[in-house]
């Protein structure tokens, strides 16, 4: 190393700070150089500052040491991130700034709460005007329903668990139960779904062998919960007041829903089945049976020929129970599929089976609760 020249000593001017200063700085100048800005691909290492390390040694600068202000606005260094020291000696890491753009509000469940009343109040139009315009034309819309709906589970089935139930004699043999329901009864349903389920065999021998069973099994289970179940809203339409009572079918499975959620967000404590669905709550279920009991005596009352209050009770209250239990169990089969929502069909409430899962299995309670009670 080339020897150091000797120090001529301080000025008239200077003092101790000028020396302190010299000696610290880097090739003995008195001035330091402007620390580079650190690109976006540069760790920055800096020497951790802490006020028991001896000056000279990296700790404070000695009192007259030069002083580097902020850079302002307009400089390039401007703007960069804060340092702050880690754990590691020697290494500090950006301090984290809070995102200056605000936050939408999240839903509860995750919803999108206006798509979910703007489509809710869609469906509710066309279910109305479909009733009350022209009855068979209702009658359409619940076959629609059952093809996709039927569609969207075989979907998913093929997708996360790879199970092809066919389609088309699915789709063919909803259509025929939800016609015959109507215009011939509950047996030539029934004989519907027989032959739906035979079409179901017949049609999975094109395949190879392997699977068959559970492809079959899945096809027949999927022509009973979806268009089977959905017979059972037609043949309530087949009635003289059949309008009538799809609106207390529809208006008390909706009730069981709103004052699940309502008491459920309100005061719901004691989960329900938590491994199911955590959200539902033991007080919500009060709310939902409470709220569509009292639908239900008010419109059995009002609206259905030869109906008493008392009754309305009672179908409203088995309803609650059934839309429950019907949530419950499509919860089962996405929780098994790994799945939030069987489609996207509806914004805000995911596809058509999301809608019907309380619907399906309280159709035919409903349609047996008014046989026994007003007739058929």
């Amino acid at each position: 190393m080339a020897p150091v020249p000797a120090d001529p000593g301080p000025g008239p001017a200077e003092g101790p700070a000028w020396e302190a200063g010299r000696l610290s700085g880097p090739l003995f100048r008195d001035e330091q150089p402007e620390a580079p800005v650190p690109g976006a691909a540069e760790t920055v290492v800096l020497r951790a500052i802490t006020d028991d390390v001896a000056p000279g040694r990296g700790g404070r600068p000695y009192p007259g040491a030069p002083v580097h202000p902020a850079p302002p606005p307009s400089h390039p260094a401007a703007g960069q991130p804060h340092l702050v020291p880690t754990s590691h000696s020697g290494q500090e890491t950006p301090l984290a700034q809070p995102d200056p753009r605000p936050q939408p509000p999240k839903q509860r469940g995750g919803r999108n709460l206006q798509a979910a009343i703007g489509v809710g109040v869609g469906l509710g139009a066309v279910i109305v005007a479909s009733l009350f315009v022209v009855k068979a034309l209702f009658l359409v819309v619940v076959m629609a329903a059952v093809v996709v709906g039927v569609w969207e589970l075989t979907s998913r089935l093929a997708e996360r668990k790879e199970i092809k139930a066919p389609l088309i004699p699915l789709a063919a043999g909803g259509v025929a139960m939800v016609a015959t329901g109507y215009w011939a009864g509950v047996q030539w349903a029934a004989a519907s779904l027989a032959l739906t389920g035979l079409a179901v065999m017949v049609w999975r021998m094109a395949a190879p062998p392997e699977n068959y069973l559970r492809d079959v099994t899945a096809g027949i289970f999927t022509a009973f919960y979806v268009p089977f179940l959905a017979t059972f809203v037609a043949m309530m339409l087949a009635a003289d007041d059949g309008p009538q009572r799809i609106v207390l079918f529809l208006i008390v499975t909706v009730c069981s829903d709103t004052g699940a959620y309502a008491v459920g967000y309100k005061f719901g404590k004691t989960k329900l089945a938590p491994t199911i669905s955590p959200g539902k709550t033991r007080e919500g279920l009060a709310g939902g049976i409470g709220l569509s009991m009292l639908a239900g005596a008010l419109l059995m009352q009002l609206i259905i020929d030869g109906g008493s209050w008392w009754q309305g009770l009672i179908l409203g209250g088995c309803a609650a129970v059934t839309a429950t239990l019907g949530d419950l169990g499509e919860s089962m089969i996405k929780r098994d599929l790994g799945i939030k929502d069987m489609g996207t069909l509806l914004p805000g409430h995911g596809g058509i089976m999301d809608r019907l899962d309380s619907l399906l299995p309280t159709a035919p309670v409903v349609w047996l609760l008014l046989a026994a009670f007003v007739g058929s």
